[in-house]
């Protein structure tokens, strides 16, 4: 290496605090190539995919994908790339609780689940698009997370919780004793929803008052959701929105999305081991 600017050789061994020998083996070493190159890749992949994925379930993404890698190497790589994710903001939900319909007790507190189908989680939250904002019911089975009725509306009366709870029933195969929890809000505490959920025998459970830990699972939804998905897009209208959040709800939500409180797998493979372990269970006791 030549002089710069007039230093010597000798000047920039002496700046540069290093030996003469060290300065020329650093002058030819050829750099070395990055081995966890083609890791980095991967990891960049997930995380740009998912941007809230932290250590845990990047780490569990990358086995899924085949790759042997402990949490330390992943935690390593994503910090030395700017990769771990960055604390979430908290989303604010109100619930218009000032009105004169029943108010039931809070039934999914003392609940151990076994199996799906036990209790039915119910949450409403907005969206908001260019021009205005919009609201989104949801209903979540409280053992596999998983959204099984939605409905996204401009109105925040009855009509929104019913289409949900409607498409819910639809879906599921409702045996007595189901029940379904949800906040004091209107929506919820109406003659018309109630109605519904007594006509097909499901209990009804509402978290106690200005208590939102008693419908943690649908508050942690709802802020992936917001995160995930609301938030990384600017809808024009309603049936833009309908369309995107209907992709993410039932193709990437429901079927791809990892959870830690079901060992990291997505809420339908999670029910499809819990109906494959049923049915072995049934094969064994009829032999």
């Amino acid at each position: 290496m030549k002089a710069n600017r007039g230093l010597s050789i000798e000047r920039m061994v002496e700046l540069g605090r290093v030996s003469r020998p060290g300065f020329y083996r650093f002058e030819n070493a050829e750099p070395k190539p990055d081995r966890d190159m083609d890791l980095r890749d991967a990891i960049q992949r997930i995380a740009v995919k998912w941007p809230s994925y932290g250590r845990p379930r990047i780490t569990e993404e990358l086995r899924r994908c085949g790759w042997q890698v402990n949490p330390k190497r992943v935690y390593r790589l994503m910090r030395e790339d700017n990769l771990l994710c960055i604390r979430r903001r908290k989303f604010v939900v109100t619930t218009d609780s000032n009105h004169g319909h029943k108010i039931y007790p809070n039934l999914a507190r003392n609940m151990i689940l076994t199996a799906i189908d036990q209790l039915w989680r119910a949450d409403i939250t907005y969206i908001r698009l260019r021009d205005e904002f919009v609201f989104l019911a949801v209903i979540l089975d409280a053992l596999s997370r998983r959204v099984i009725g939605w409905a996204l509306d401009r109105t925040l009366e009855d009509d929104l919780t019913l289409a949900a709870l409607r498409m819910a029933l639809a879906r599921r195969a409702v045996q007595p004793g189901l029940v379904h929890h949800s906040d004091r809000g209107s929506q919820y505490a109406s003659h018309d929803y109630t109605d519904l959920l007594k006509a097909n025998q499901i209990e009804i459970s509402m978290s106690r008052k200005a208590n939102p830990w008693d419908n943690a699972a649908c508050e942690s939804f709802i802020k992936t959701l917001k995160y995930e998905e609301v938030l990384r897009n600017e809808y024009r209208d309603l049936a833009e929105a309908r369309a995107s959040i209907s992709e993410f709800l039932e193709k990437i939500y429901n079927h791809k999305r990892l959870h830690s409180a079901l060992g990291y797998v997505p809420p339908a493979e999670f029910e499809q081991s819990l109906h494959n372990n049923k049915d072995a269970a049934a094969r064994r006791l009829s032999l």
